[in-house]
């Protein structure tokens, strides 16, 4: 096992009707509160006015700032940093999912650093050391965004999407109510399902290193997940299943998984090039490129292949190779299963030859970047893992 570092200060409320809770959490890390949202759909249900009931209760102002859409982009962070500093807002609480959570991130940041261009944080060109407190009111399980150091932003004008890791990504509090995602639409519990498999699963392929605590946590995690996201997607007003899965999203992406391990997340880089060019949903661009990493790669880490294969699928295959590609059919079946795309003509997408060639310079950063714990990708590795993808 190797050194590691984890820190996860997240206060959670999690059950039924935890948004009436939100001003009692919210009130011990600021006064007033930007309220980021999305575009109506926690106005039409009730939920945005139950948390602004609860903030008044608890004696916490509030601005609205909504419009947060999938894929945030750093326009509109920038416009919410311009609201949090003319409302004079000491926190950020998001009311939504993953992009309404990275927006407020986002804006956080921006807002305790006026002086600075958000980009230039955002791509490490000046040093992140300070932000505002930000919340979570979660709606959706899929991003890990509510517990997670992550955030992600499109920059459009350059068409460029770009990831941030750090502590101050890190949300002081998040309230989860399972019962607020049972009217979502099926297609996006499926994304999300796929979404929170793929946070554990970019952990777990890292071979020759010993972790059996955590192998024994993410293999249980994704048990739990293929279990219980086959049940949501079918009916996403099942409590008890859509708990495990709100849970799992969580404990998926702040870090318990990679303990003693560390991460790779070459698959989100090459699902990134793709969510950015072609505006498609976050899991399904993970789903329809898995498949291939994993045929590029596996014979380069058969038994750690082999063992996802026999523990998390329960395949008995004896055979090491033949398991481990057993187990790869498996994933690509699961996710064919609840609905989604395992190529990218199933994505939607059809790169020519050049646009594969500048999504793979995307993924790897001109090249300057290698992709993979498994062996060092090269932006002509992902070239061959886009094109087997088609």
């Amino acid at each position: 096992m190797n050194d590691f570092k984890f820190y996860t200060p997240t206060e959670v409320v999690f059950g039924k009707d935890a948004e009436s809770k939100t001003g009692e959490v919210a009130k011990h890390y600021g006064k007033k509160a930007l309220l980021v949202f999305g575009k109506g759909s926690v106005v039409k249900s009730g939920l945005l006015d139950r948390v602004k009931k609860s903030l008044d209760e608890a004696g916490v102002a509030y601005h609205d700032f909504g419009g947060a859409k999938p894929n945030p982009t750093l326009a509109h962070a920038e416009a919410g940093v311009a609201e949090a500093i003319s409302a004079g807002a000491d926190m950020v609480i998001a009311v939504g999912g993953g992009s309404a959570i990275d927006t407020a991130k986002a804006i956080a940041h921006g807002t305790a650093n006026p002086n600075e261009k958000l980009w230039d944080i955002w791509t490490r060109k000046v040093p992140l050391e300070k932000s505002l407190p930000v919340g979570a009111v979660l709606t959706i399980a899929a991003a890990g965004s509510e517990m997670s150091d992550s955030a992600v932003l499109t920059n459009e004008e350059l068409g460029k999407k770009a990831g941030i890791n750090t502590d101050f990504n890190r949300c002081h509090f998040a309230v989860m109510n399972p019962a607020l995602a049972a009217t979502l639409p099926k297609n996006q519990v499926a994304a999300g399902v796929t979404d929170i498999m793929m946070h554990t699963m970019e952990r777990y392929f890292i071979p020759d290193i010993k972790a059996d605590m955590t192998d024994e946590i993410a293999e249980g995690l994704l048990r739990t997940v293929i279990k219980n996201g086959a049940i949501v997607v079918a009916n996403p007003a099942d409590y008890d299943a859509m708990s495990e899965i709100f849970w799992a999203s969580s404990l998926s992406h702040n870090n318990l998984t990679e303990c003693g391990r560390g991460k790779d997340f070459s698959v989100h880089k090459i699902g990134h090039a793709l969510s950015a060019k072609y505006d498609v949903t976050h899991g399904a661009s993970l789903s329809a490129v898995w498949g291939s990493w994993a045929r590029t790669l596996y014979m380069d880490a058969v038994p750690r292949f082999a063992g996802f294969a026999r523990k998390v699928w329960g395949i008995s295959e004896t055979d090491d190779e033949k398991a481990a590609i057993a187990g790869i059919e498996k994933t690509e079946n699961f996710f064919k299963s609840i609905g989604m795309p395992v190529s990218l003509k199933e994505l939607g997408v059809n790169p020519t030859d050049e646009d594969i060639r500048e999504l793979s310079l995307d993924a790897t950063m001109q090249d300057t970047v290698k992709l993979s714990r498994i062996r060092p990708l090269s932006a002509a590795d992902i070239e061959k893992i886009y094109r087997a993808a088609l």
